[in-house]
């Protein structure tokens, strides 16, 4: 027994391990494209003569035959080998032709090897031509009872046309599939000009082509690919968008289960991750491939194929690495690597197989140089034999007066009488040039580099011409930007709620349905001591303001906020919202994209100043300083105005004043502004707003009783008036706790103390004179109050539905 450090021994052992799985199972030769499975079983089949052109065999057989005489592993490995040569949506080129079932683009299994039957692809042929005429190495198998080859001739660039993927130890092989005209078309550029960039054949290989065809982009990571042998290419399956309300999907990425990917979108509309999908079916047939899916409605197609592109595998990034072994090394080549490499295996091949036909011809030439001698002189050459007592003292006779070799004298002796004829001696003579001729060609393409270059365009003409056919999959030359989170989230009509406790949640305005004046409502709850202070109506990809209790003003999307049922409480502003301690949410508003228009903003203590909007536009995310409050003050409204405005300012006392926004000059953003209304003692400002001509002022109470009026009831004065009567208090309609403009074709949604929303349609509402106290607009219990009232102005959402509640 022998001593050895474990340490050796364990690396020694892993190194050899590493070594077997990368030389002889994982990684694809460079010269045939093949891994060792492979070319066993092509090579078993080639030797049981099972071509293209005779019968289907079990392939239980083959696997025995390739398993054992070549590959001593499980039958299971070498079946699946096999039936993946076989499958048309796995390889671009199958290199087996099977009959019966070998699996799907399902992921079924194949079946059993014992009910499926297989020849060889006639490609394969190629690959195995001239396998016979000594221009591959051999060696021994697995036990030394048999010989097989390193590697197969190759005629047909397989590693381009077929790709490869493999996993060893420590490395892995990932080379996609490319059209065989297209790379054939560059071999043959390569070989008439060695020193070809891998630009140059570029112009030529256009990109993969997968078995399944699809869409694939030609980015600069794919370029990387090609000119350094590790990117990745990204894949898109076809769509077809032609049919109303239907994406119409006509093919899937390369290596996608068609299955699993059907499934996994049904999950995701399940869980709502992917929106606005009515049903998925997979119409796929022996035409092809047909997954309809249907969508809402059509305006939503482009969104919900953003969204099978980002959460399905309708979309897939395949990595490259063009790992290969080149006499028994892994390296990674780019393109024009192992298009050169192809040519030099191609070039020693032709040298080869030329030897071996030189020394074929020069033997039958020497034949029938000594046959043309005996026939020359026939009647003395039958004299000499019919005089000799035994063959051998025939064939010395021969030998001696004709000046034959032995082997001659033997072609001589076994010639039949028929060859004396005239005809025959005629073809002798005539053979023996046509052999010469041969001879002096062989010799030339031995000699000559140029000439075999010549014959390599001229097999890949014939290559090109027995299995080229048209590009399956469609290049894309643009780079494939990332897609934002507005492509991904549906634009629909949205509520943002507010509450006193700066709770924020986001509910779709779908919830709210619109129902008669005076109806009781339906139930928006918030939080127990806590009631609603505020709510927006917005689109869920609009920008929003949000402006706190310090002056400060906060953006972000309205998707950002947690979209909830109108039955949950909201989220606390500060965990979506970078909040400073203390600081609250008062007031928000929508944004706006029209960097030229000037912010109107007025406080609850009645003071207004105009600055550039410009400001909100560039902010950052962490918030900006808008204005400087006084410690009881905040911001109450922000209008976003395009140019000169009446703005309409109400406070709790019921009175109203009306100004023009010449009146305020425009400051920065770190002023207080100027007095929009002269306040009195507890006198406070509740609503303020730009009018315009179409509109009327709605103004509402706390008990729901509300009027429009028109905004020509009320005189325009200059800023810092007292104002004007806009709605008369009584017992019956407590104080007024809103005004907003409004247009005939609006709604409004009302939300009370206690919870209770309703959605009413402005022109169900009366127009009143500004001194009356209006109609009821919602039905209150008794120890309820309306708390904030929003607009939802014409098209946005309009159902036109009733909805008792």
């Amino acid at each position: 027994m022998e001593k050895r450090s474990i340490e050796n021994e364990i690396k020694k052992s892993y190194l050899e391990y590493a070594m077997s799985v990368i030389v002889s199972r994982a990684i694809p030769d460079i010269k045939d494209g093949l891994k060792p499975v492979q070319r066993r079983i092509l090579y078993a089949m080639n030797e049981l003569g099972f071509t293209h052109d005779k019968p289907y065999k079990k392939c239980a057989r083959i696997i025995g035959e390739t398993m054992g005489k070549y590959h001593p592993h499980g039958d299971s490995s070498i079946y699946e080998a096999l039936a993946r040569m076989a499958q048309d949506f796995s390889l671009r080129y199958p290199l087996i032709d099977g009959q019966g079932n070998f699996g799907s683009i399902d992921g079924d299994s194949p079946a059993a090897m014992r009910y499926t039957e297989a020849r060889m692809a006639r490609i394969s042929e190629e690959i195995t031509e001239d396998l016979d005429k000594e221009t591959v190495e051999f060696r021994q198998n697995f036990d030394g009872s048999l010989m097989e080859p390193v590697n197969l001739p190759g005629k047909i660039p397989n590693l381009l046309i077929n790709g490869a993927s493999g996993i060893a130890v420590g490395m892995a092989t990932n080379m996609v599939p490319h059209n065989l005209v297209e790379v054939a078309r560059a071999i043959k550029h390569k070989v008439d000009n060695p020193d070809s960039t891998v630009s140059e054949l570029l112009k030529f290989i256009k990109g993969p082509d997968f078995p399944g065809g699809g869409i694939a982009y030609y980015t600069s990571e794919l370029a990387d690919a090609y000119s350094t042998g590790r990117g990745k290419v990204i894949c898109q399956g076809e769509v077809d968008l032609n049919e109303e309300k239907r994406i119409i999907i006509k093919s899937l990425p390369y290596g996608v289960n068609k299955s699993l990917f059907v499934q996994n979108i049904a999950d995701q509309v399940k869980n709502e991750i992917i929106k606005g999908i009515t049903d998925i079916r997979d119409e796929s047939d022996r035409k092809g491939m047909r997954i309809v899916v249907k969508v809402r409605d059509n305006d939503m197609r482009n969104l919900v194929l953003n969204q099978l592109y980002e959460h399905s595998e309708l979309e897939t990034s395949i990595g490259i690495i063009n790992l290969v072994l080149v006499e028994n090394e892994p390296k990674i080549l780019n393109l024009a690597g192992m298009i050169q490499y192809y040519i030099e295996n191609r070039l020693d091949v032709i040298v080869k197989r030329s030897n071996f036909d030189l020394t074929k011809q020069k033997d039958r030439a020497h034949i029938l140089e000594g046959l043309a001698k005996a026939l020359d002189k026939i009647d003395m050459v039958i004299d000499m034999i019919r005089k000799s007592k035994e063959p051998a003292e025939a064939r010395e006779k021969l030998c001696k007066s004709l000046e034959l070799t032995e082997k001659q004298a033997n072609a001589i002796l076994d010639l039949r009488l028929q060859r004396l004829t005239s005809m025959e001696v005629d073809k002798v003579i005539s053979d023996l040039k046509d052999v010469m001729a041969r001879i002096k060609e062989l010799e030339t393409i031995i000699a000559d580099e140029s000439v075999r270059r010549s014959i390599i365009k001229k097999e890949l003409d014939e290559v090109e011409k027995k299995y080229g056919d048209k590009r399956r999959t469609k290049i894309i030359y643009k780079e494939l930007k990332g897609r934002s989170i507005e492509d991904l989230i549906p634009e629909e009509d949205s509520v943002i709620i507010l509450s006193e406790n700066s709770l924020l949640k986001r509910v779709s305005l779908e919830e709210y349905k619109a129902q008669k004046r005076g109806g009781k409502g339906i139930i928006t709850p918030s939080r127990k001591e806590d009631s609603i202070k505020s709510i927006l109506n917005c689109s869920s990809h609009d920008e929003i303001y949000f402006f706190t209790n310090t002056g400060r003003v906060i953006k972000t999307k309205a998707y950002e906020i947690e979209k909830k049922s109108r039955k949950s409480v909201g989220t606390a502003a500060e965990a979506l919202l970078p909040l400073n301690e203390g600081e609250k949410i008062k007031q928000m508003v929508k944004g706006t994209d029209n960097s030229n228009s000037i912010l109107a903003i007025v406080t609850r203590q009645g003071y207004v100043k105009r600055t550039p909007g410009k400001q909100l536009l560039s902010m950052r995310s962490n918030g900006l300083k808008i204005i400087n409050l006084e410690e009881d003050d905040e911001v109450l409204s922000v209008e976003h105005l395009d140019g000169d405005s009446n703005i309409v300012v109400v406070s709790n006392s019921g009175k109203v004043a009306l100004f023009n926004t010449r009146e305020v000059r425009v400051t920065g953003r770190g002023s207080r502004g100027v007095r929009a209304m002269r306040l009195k003692e507890n006198e406070t400002i509740i609503s303020s707003f730009a009018i315009k001509e179409n509109e009327m002022i709605l103004s509402i109470s706390e008990l729901g009783l509300g009027k429009r009026t028109d905004t020509t009831s009320f005189p325009v004065h200059h800023r810092g008036t007292g104002g004007v009567l806009i709605f008369k208090k009584t017992d019956r309609t407590g104080n007024i706790i809103k005004a907003l403009p409004v247009a005939e074709g609006d709604d409004i949604i009302i939300i009370t103390k206690n919870e209770k929303t309703i959605r009413l349609k402005v022109k169900d509402i009366k127009v009143l004179s500004r001194v009356t106290s209006g109609v009821k607009l919602i039905g209150l219990d008794d120890d309820d109050r309306v708390a904030v009232v929003s607009r939802v102005m014409e098209g946005e959402n309009l159902e036109g539905e009733e909805q008792a509640n």
